[in-house]
């Protein structure tokens, strides 16, 4: 009985490994943004391991689960998804998050991840190596404007040297613009 009991636990340790490890598996970048820019290149992997990807790219439902849909890279929260309100109560739930990883609801309101591929009229287009630096140096949009909201982590990103910022917008700029309107924040409601 004990020997069924330490093979049947064992079993499920590994069906749950092997769905951790699938689950987990390395983001690849597309083949359209192989690039032979040693800046470019150190841009995509600095990208890769400050995990963009994670909100800047709409998430779906795979065959193993969720992943990034890779065909809407850094592309921000989808325009075309507008967010019911939501309503937290007081308590452990302090903040959620959308399926798609895209827009976040706190006590700071919503905010939507940015869209950074180099479209420009809804991305990066039109800014330069100076304003990303100065938007991630000071958390403020374009350096200047808005705050940026949370889950965004500048106060760690500030910490990146000019160089690799600038190798991460090299890497932006190189990527596929895709056209994706992203909505402003939305204000929490007025405490009562």
């Amino acid at each position: 009985m004990k020997r069924h009991s330490i093979l049947s636990i064992t079993a499920v340790a590994v069906l749950a490994m092997t769905a951790l490890v699938l689950t987990f598996r390395p983001i690849a970048a597309p083949a359209a943004v192989q690039n032979t820019d040693p800046k470019v290149a150190r841009g995509a992997y600095l990208v890769k391991i400050m995990a963009c990807n994670d909100c800047h790219t709409p998430w779906k439902l795979g065959p193993q689960g969720p992943e990034p849909d890779m065909t809407r890279m850094l592309s921000g929260h989808p325009q075309d998804m507008v967010m019911p309100p939501l309503t937290l109560a007081k308590g452990p739930w302090e903040w959620a998050g959308a399926g798609t990883n895209t827009a976040f609801a706190g006590p700071w309101g919503v905010s939507f991840t940015a869209n950074l591929t180099p479209d420009p009229e809804t991305g990066l287009g039109k800014w330069t190596a100076e304003t990303f630096i100065q938007t991630l140096r000071t958390g403020r949009h374009e350096g200047q404007g808005r705050p940026i909201l949370p889950p965004m982590p500048y106060p760690m990103y500030k910490n990146a040297t000019d160089e690799d910022l600038r190798s991460v917008f090299a890497f932006l700029q190189s990527i596929t613009p895709i056209r994706n309107r992203v909505p402003q924040p939305i204000d929490p409601p007025e405490s009562e």
